[in-house]
């Protein structure tokens, strides 16, 4: 179900979507993410797995790891996390050691699956909590939108699948 994440910042996520974007530009996967605090950028992260060669590389991974840094805390407490993507069940993880107060994402795990990021057996493997029943609200927001890194990614004929 589309949201219109009226309690999030469409900005903001506008923003992680423009990641995605550049990612898929630059080599990366179609995968964006920025962490906010009182309204400001604290963190910002696009896809590295395939530049780093690191499967830990996804965007909410990078942009937790810049804001933590940033920050000179492992705990994000007050932060809001907008991906671009709904998170895989890792950056779902990682998100709560973080400790955000909110995630937010545009496009969902089915619409990753279309283009070839099908994270279906992790979370088969691992299991998964509805969003409405989790700690840390889920909300999406501005899918469509975010629709537009696949669209680059499927139209880039150098990619590399991972």
């Amino acid at each position: 179900m589309e949201r219109d994440g009226a309690d999030g910042d469409p900005a903001m996520m506008r923003e992680a979507i423009a990641l995605s974007i550049a990612s898929v530009a630059e080599g990366g996967g179609p995968f964006g993410c920025v962490v906010v605090r009182n309204g400001v950028i604290v963190g910002r992260g696009a896809n590295r797995v395939t530049r780093d060669n690191d499967p830990t590389a996804h965007a909410e991974v990078v942009a937790i790891r810049d804001a933590c840094a940033r920050l000179g805390s492992h705990q994000l407490e007050g932060c809001d996390i907008y991906a671009s993507c709904e998170p895989c069940p890792m950056c779902l993880a990682a998100s709560y050691w973080a400790r955000p107060a909110r995630v937010f994402y545009a496009s969902t795990a089915a619409d990753a699956a279309a283009v070839g990021f099908d994270d279906a057996f992790i979370d088969a493997e691992l299991g998964r909590r509805p969003a409405a029943l989790r700690a840390i609200p889920l909300r999406q927001m501005l899918r469509e939108e975010a629709l537009a890194a696949y669209a680059a990614w499927t139209a880039k004929l150098d990619r590399t699948h991972y």
